[in-house]
């Protein structure tokens, strides 16, 4: 091992593994002999970082290691989404090397997936994947992420589904037992079904009117108003004696799942193409539909910007003229036409009388 100059720069020469390696560094000794210092280092401690690409891991053992020492402690659905999208991506990826994954390889995964579902749940896979590499790259698994070269698919996010007021009302007639009550919190509220499910009886405040959300998709503290039907719901709801959830089993564990209790109520009131998610849209929806601002709106929804409230604007096709109107009749107090009007001369121009 030692340092050599080259052409004005110098280089360091050593050997790691049996092969013999050369780095230029540039024109400072000093820098080049703390370099060759550091990799002598990184050698001796089996850090050096050439060995990290020759690391036998398999892409399927270490997806079940990041499920179980990252996934799991740190997201709370991880069932409804790491759990699926490493089978997607197990599948596919299984047999081979972590340092075997190049960005070429993610991009025939993205097109492979890409004939089997949407857009959007081909970049939560590899959203997945791309956090994958990361925790291996931390934990020392691996040196380079491969899904950061690939390009995410553009995504559709501006369906807009919402029920009528017909719907509502034939929907909570067909909703039985516990999902009555969870519909009409989800109608007058606008929280996530998440959201729904995991509330506590703490978490109500019926004397002020109040639920507060402390774990929000966006990590932030909301409180949330309730009105009469809700505020019913919830009294009537039958509380479990061991839970502190509201809408529980009968063991008091949460309901992890109201899929299909929400479709058989979908199909008799025969309701189509609706998601549970879509009466979020309806609370917002009529919200705008009954003059409701925009940004109130955007407050109750717990959106971070207004952009994502924007997509209800339409929805009230005179906000617009309620808006100049109300300007309209400000300006009536600063401004009319006889306060500045000047009287005219009806005498032609040029013309002697």
């Amino acid at each position: 091992m030692g340092l050599f100059l080259k052409k004005g720069s110098w280089y360091i020469d050593y050997y790691a593994y049996g092969k013999r390696k050369r780095e230029k560094i540039g024109t400072s000794k000093s820098l080049a002999e703390t370099v060759l210092k550091k990799r002598k280092v990184e050698i001796a401690e089996n850090k050096y970082l050439d060995i990290r690409k020759e690391q036998k891991i398999k892409f399927e053992d270490f997806a079940d290691e990041y499920l179980e020492l990252y996934s799991k402690p740190n997201n709370k659905s991880w069932m409804k989404s790491d759990r699926h999208n490493l089978k997607s991506l197990k599948d596919f990826f299984s047999g081979k090397y972590l340092y075997e994954i190049t960005p070429m390889l993610v991009e025939k995964f993205k097109a492979k997936r890409a004939q089997e579902v949407s857009p959007a749940t081909v970049n939560r896979n590899l959203a997945c994947l791309k956090s994958m590499f990361n925790r291996a790259i931390e934990w020392g698994k691996t040196k380079d992420n491969p899904v950061k070269k690939v390009k995410l698919f553009r995504e559709n996010n501006k369906r807009l589904r919402y029920l009528e007021k017909e719907e509502i009302i034939k929907l909570l007639s067909n909703c039985n037992g516990y999902l009555k009550p969870i519909v009409i919190v989800a109608l007058n509220t606008g929280m996530r079904k998440g959201e729904i499910l995991g509330l506590k009886w703490h978490d109500i405040d019926f004397k002020r009117g109040i639920i507060y959300l402390l774990n929000t998709k966006n990590g932030e503290k909301r409180e949330i108003p309730i009105n009469e039907q809700v505020k019913t719901a919830l009294i009537r709801t039958k509380k479990h004696p061991e839970s502190p959830y509201i809408f529980c089993k009968e063991d008091g564990n949460p309901f992890g799942n109201i899929r299909k209790s929400f479709f058989t109520a979908l199909k008799k009131a025969g309701i189509m193409n609706f998601h549970f998610h879509d009466l979020r849209h309806t609370f917002a929806s009529h919200l705008v539909m009954s003059g409701v601002d925009l940004n109130t709106v955007r407050e109750l929804m717990g959106h971070k910007s207004l952009e994502m409230t924007l997509r209800y604007s339409h929805l009230s096709p005179d906000h617009k003229k309620r808006a100049v109107d109300i300007l309209s009749k400000r300006m009536d107090t600063i401004w009319t036409p006889e306060a500045t009007s000047e009287k005219v001369s009806e005498k032609p121009v040029g013309v002697s009388i």
